[in-house]
């Protein structure tokens, strides 16, 4: 808080940062908790011989938001590991990430940084299929790479470390990089993986087809049930609900710290406004009493004794108004007449 009162530089930047996050955060929380509602009410179709009669009847042949549950089963190829013998599946996620440590000048520590140098997808069509093998009911999803959540299985691992120099070694310090090397892995989801997807259900020339809603749903592909998908995504809407509480406190907190600065420095001024008007009035009456004229009192006079020179000045509040000898006879312990503050000390006004 500045002396005129107002709130610092500082205390505004933190109030209008903080409010302004609060206010990001809340809209990012809003947006998550709609999703996780449309979720929720999401109508949940079973892989069966009635599908297609559903979605016939339904309007448009369409059910917009649709939790359909499956196998994974290729429609004509699947992919084969490079890596794996015996191991098929419908996409395919090749990634090259090149790890190192990375001098932080800030901290003087190492840190551990990632960094893609390369990622491949192949994909091929696919149908969710029930997992009685007796019904033949499928449902082709169409731009699974679109989806949220699609958690692919790691079916290949690898890490090839740099190797090492005196040479090398030497630039890395003085560079600030220090490579560790490279590590090397398959993602793929599997011919035969349970699938939970969540999006438009459509039927169209006899075949059942699991696409990307409209109206900003979300669309989602996972390899967890329903219900587990639900609650991850219930946790990750409270994650920002706790961000949106915190950083909303201290939003709340600054403007209440700044509204409770403003009115004790308001409280003071009408104290200091108050003490001043009541020794104003002893003023007079003290001159009334010794029979002085206001205008025959030097401004330079003891406003204690009105006979002599103001001779020190008050630390801490600084006010000049009394000589040393109404200052010494100043009841204990000693307070300012003028502000009402304690004297902790005086430095003489002339010097001798």
């Amino acid at each position: 808080m500045e002396a005129n009162g107002k709130p610092s530089t500082a205390q505004i930047l933190l109030l209008a940062t903080s409010s302004a996050l609060t206010a990001v955060l809340y809209s990012i929380y809003k947006r998550k908790a709609g999703h996780v509602s449309r979720l929720k009410e999401a109508k949940k179709i079973s892989l069966d011989q009635d599908l297609k009669s559903i979605l016939a009847e339904a309007p448009g042949k369409c059910i917009p938001y649709a939790v359909i549950e499956g196998v994974v089963r290729s429609v004509k190829e699947s992919l084969n590991s490079q890596f794996v013998d015996n191991c098929k599946g419908v996409i395919e996620r090749l990634t090259l990430k090149e790890k190192k440590m990375v001098w932080n000048r800030t901290t003087h520590l190492w840190n551990d940084c990632e960094k893609v140098i390369h990622q491949r997808t192949n994909t091929v069509p696919f149908d969710l299929a029930s997992h009685d093998d007796c019904i033949a009911a499928a449902v082709r999803v169409i731009r699974p790479l679109d989806a949220a959540e699609l958690d692919l299985e790691t079916t290949y691992e690898n890490f090839h470390p740099t190797v090492q120099s005196l040479s090398s070694v030497i630039g890395h310090f003085i560079s600030g990089e220090r490579p560790q090397g490279v590590h090397e892995t398959e993602e793929m989801l599997r011919l035969g993986a349970s699938v939970t997807g969540v999006g438009e259900l459509v039927l169209e020339n006899s075949l059942v087809r699991l696409q990307p809603p409209k109206q900003g749903l979300r669309y989602f592909l996972s390899r967890l049930d329903y219900e587990a998908l639900v609650g991850k995504q219930e946790s990750g809407v409270g994650v920002w609900r706790v961000l949106t509480l915190l950083v909303g406190l201290a939003a709340c907190t600054t403007l209440i710290y700044i509204l409770w600065k403003q009115y004790v420095w308001r409280r003071e001024r009408r104290k200091e406004r108050g003490v001043l008007e009541e020794f104003k009035e002893q003023q007079r009456r003290r001159m009334r009493e010794l029979n002085l004229d206001e205008d025959a009192v030097s401004p330079s006079t003891c406003t204690v004794c009105l006979a002599r020179d103001r001779s020190c000045v008050f630390l801490e509040c600084g006010h000049v108004c009394s000589c040393e000898p109404c200052y010494r006879a100043l009841p204990q312990p000693r307070k300012c007449p003028i502000c009402r503050a304690n004297i902790d000390r005086i430095v003489p006004l002339y010097n001798s």
